[in-house]
């Protein structure tokens, strides 16, 4: 079983949401559902009715462009050269624009590169980029070796390692492991954190896995 070296935060850990391979049978989903835009002052629509057009139509264009620009997100980061099982990238748009990146990666690069990509968007004001860089350790870098490898050479997690980046990422940080990603089953969810558990000189386990909706 091969595995892709070290280089991420899409749980695209892109923490992004992952397409599962055909075999796990199940339709894909998201990368982070739109969000409402808090703090947006609300239109204004006068008593006869008159502007409530307008304002929808304002309204439309801004949830489009939101969606516009976070599909190109992922799109962008999903395609980073050094992306891996072992990164975990996320992020979030705002209504005016802006998009803040966060995650963890293991090369620095990888989080110079994410914010290069994505301030070129059509869209994009301004890129706030909070990319952990995780620690050098080379405790850390057998860590994530054994973690994938007790992951994926798991009978029933087997079918995920299938796609170019595996959906379950695997991020360490002083022996510390952090799932991140998605699966289709609960029970996935559960053996994914068994295997990590059971890797040798793993200090703790945190399992921030999501099952996909049925």
């Amino acid at each position: 079983m091969k595995y892709r070296s070290s280089p991420l935060l899409s749980t695209l850990a892109i923490a992004l949401a992952v397409t599962l391979p055909a075999a796990v049978g199940q339709s894909n989903s998201s990368n982070q559902p739109p969000r409402s835009p808090q703090g947006q002052a609300e239109n204004s629509i006068p008593a006869d009715g008159s502007g409530s057009e307008s304002a929808s139509q304002t309204s439309a264009l801004s949830q489009r462009s939101q969606e516009r620009i976070s599909r190109e997100v992922r799109h962008q980061l999903v395609l980073l050269p050094f992306y891996s099982v072992f990164d975990n990238l996320a992020y979030q748009v705002s209504p005016e624009g802006t998009v803040t990146l966060i995650g963890q990666v293991v090369k620095p690069t990888l989080k110079s590169d994410a914010e290069n990509v994505v301030k070129h968007i059509e869209g994009v004001e301004k890129v706030v980029n909070n990319i952990q860089v995780l620690p050098v350790s080379p405790d850390d870098d057998r860590i994530r070796r054994a973690t994938y490898r007790a992951i994926y050479s798991n009978e029933v997690l087997s079918q995920y390692e299938l796609r170019a980046v595996p959906p379950i990422h695997i991020i360490v940080s002083n022996g510390h492991v952090t799932l991140e990603g998605v699966v289709a089953r609960q029970m996935d969810k559960q053996i994914a954190e068994m295997q990590a558990k059971g890797v040798p000189g793993v200090f703790s386990v945190t399992d921030n896995l999501r099952v996909e909706k049925q």
